[in-house]
């Protein structure tokens, strides 16, 4: 931002960049006004000088009249109606107003009324032309003031020779203190206008970090409150809402956060903050309108002012504990997930060849005691060949988030081959089949469907009993089209503990798992935009209490039957 400031340059300070900074520049817009109100003004005491010269008994001038009266007029008319334009030359503008000046003046000047001296007056249009002109204006201006002035001295030369020499001197010097006051005020003009510039300048660029500021502020993940010394919340941002809820938006800023029982915690952790002047760091539990109480971190920070005098503000940053830990556990996971993928690639050559050494030594043993080593050997190869398919089957999954339109399948046909397949394969008896979906069709690999529901049906053969019916595969459809897949079994309810991290890889409640059947089954359902998830309930009222695993497809298709 500093540096796309700097780009744009320093504002120019000519007086042709009058135009550059939002059409005029105020403060010379003021100087404008000023020099018209002082031209009524000057007129009006001129009238009235010529009304107290009445007044006195001197001998009227019906010209010197007429001048002051039309000289009013034409001030209160450019006051009414001339715009303000920079004087860049001895143009419309000029002549309208400097030049009316220079001309009313001379010719007072020139008729002397009552002995009065007009000189001092030139020094207002050349004022004018000096602050509101290009340097060439306003020495034009006052070279034209002193050559009238000089002019006066000569024409009364010509009058009265005998006295010339007072007039000649008085003239050039009160030229050349018009020059100087041109010079000066043109100067002044100039540092004016560069300064106002420089200012407007400022402005948009603490403006247009204020507006990036409040949109950083505005986008945070983490809260953001703002408080003064006395505990009042000046500016809030909406992660701040969602953390502490209670319709903290809902309230005028600024308020008091002690005033609510709920934040009285962080109240006194912005008072400690100001007391102690440094910053401030813990952990508090905030009570939710809805449901158990939020683990917050919160940090303060005191804000650095280059006034001593100026007050200090309270920032405090919030940090909702539970999507913290998702992150970092997220990350980790993705971590071993990579480093898992590689070793399971390490692993998978030496493991095979040990799979066919042990099945080439079974061919060649007799003793008992030796065919049951191979077969132990056999056994927990497998078992090592199965979690590196899982492990490399997790990590492909993750590298293919999603998964292009496949064919649709026919959900009851396809569920009941399944489940009879792994039926004949396990050696399982009690499954009960409840298929509800009928001409129901889902976008869904057949093979991934396979996967899911071996491995949900292989959970539920673990822990479920013998008798008939302890398992149950069920399809429904139900409202929006949405059709499920049910896999229940009697077994024993799980514990809270691990119900939170049932679909996390590497997680699993035996020693002999891998922890990744759960996270898989996830992975590809949410490739093909279904849900997984389990709960808790009985089958019909009264009926024995038992876990279920449920997906649920994306909106189904039905086939119109003839």
């Amino acid at each position: 931002m500093t540096a796309f400031l700097r780009a744009r340059g320093e504002p120019a300070t000519d007086w042709s960049s009058l135009e550059r900074f939002s059409g005029q520049s105020t403060a010379l817009l003021r100087l404008w006004r000023g020099f018209v109100a002082a031209r009524c003004f000057v007129a009006a005491v001129l009238l009235l000088l010529q009304a107290v010269a009445l007044v006195l008994g001197q001998t009227p001038q019906p010209v010197a009249i007429w001048l002051c009266a039309g000289y009013l007029l034409a001030a209160l008319l450019a006051a009414r109606y001339a715009p303000f334009e920079p004087l860049r030359g001895l143009g419309r503008a000029w002549l309208s107003t400097i030049g009316v000046d220079l001309v009313i003046f001379t010719a007072l000047q020139v008729l002397q009324v009552g002995s009065i001296n007009y000189s001092p007056l030139f020094a207002l249009p050349v004022l004018m032309g000096a602050v509101l002109g290009t340097g060439a204006v306003g020495l034009g201006t006052t070279a034209a003031a002193t050559l009238l002035l000089l002019g006066h001295a000569v024409w009364y030369w010509l009058e009265q020779p005998s006295d010339t020499s007072p007039r000649f001197v008085q003239a050039a010097l009160t030229g050349t203190g018009l020059f100087v006051v041109a010079l000066l005020a043109h100067e002044m003009a100039r540092r004016l206008t560069r300064e106002e510039a420089l200012a407007q300048h400022s402005r948009s660029a603490a403006q247009m970090h204020a507006l990036v500021n409040d949109l950083v502020i505005e986008t945070l993940s983490e809260g953001v409150l703002v408080l003064d010394s006395h505990g009042q919340v000046h500016a809030a941002n909406p992660a701040a809402d969602a953390i502490l809820g209670q319709g903290l938006a809902e309230l005028e800023l600024p308020f008091t956060l002690s005033a609510h029982p709920a934040w009285v915690s962080l109240a006194e952790l912005a008072r400690q903050t100001f007391a102690r002047r440094t910053p401030q760091s813990k952990e508090i539990p905030v009570a939710q309108a809805q449901g158990a109480a939020r683990e917050v971190r919160v940090r303060t920070r005191l804000t650095r002012s280059p006034d001593p005098q100026s007050e200090s503000l309270c920032v405090m940053f919030l940090q909702d504990l539970r999507e913290l830990e998702a992150r970092i556990r997220t990350e980790k996971l993705a971590a071993m997930g990579r480093m898992s993928a590689a070793v399971a690639h390490e692993i998978r050559n030496p493991l095979a060849a040990i799979t066919q050494a042990s099945a080439l030594l079974a061919e060649d043993l007799v003793d008992p005691g030796h065919r049951q080593l191979t077969t132990m050997v056999q056994q927990n190869a497998q078992r090592l060949s199965r979690i590196v398919d899982d492990v490399l089957d997790v990590a492909r999954a993750r590298q293919q988030r999603v998964l292009p339109l496949g064919e649709q399948v026919a959900l009851d046909p396809t569920v009941r081959a399944l489940a009879e397949e792994w039926v004949l394969q396990a050696q399982r008896q009690g499954v009960l089949l409840a298929l509800d979906a009928p001409d129901c069709d889902v976008r869904f690999d057949v093979e991934h469907l396979r996967r899911i529901l071996v491995n949900l049906l292989d959970n539920a053969a673990r822990y479920a009993g013998d008798r008939d019916g302890s398992i149950q595969v069920a399809t429904r459809l139900g409202p929006a089209g949405r059709a499920t897949l049910q896999i229940w079994s009697d077994g024993a309810p799980l514990e809270p503990a691990v119900q939170r991290h049932l679909f996390e890889p590497f997680f699993s409640s035996e020693s002999r798992s891998s922890g990744l059947g759960l996270f898989l089954c996830r992975e590809l359902c949410e490739r093909h935009g279904a849900t997984i998830g389990y709960e808790r309930r009985t089958l019909s009222p009264g009926g024995p209490e038992g876990n279920e695993f449920f997906v649920a497809f994306a909106a189904a298709e039905t086939r119109l039957t003839q």
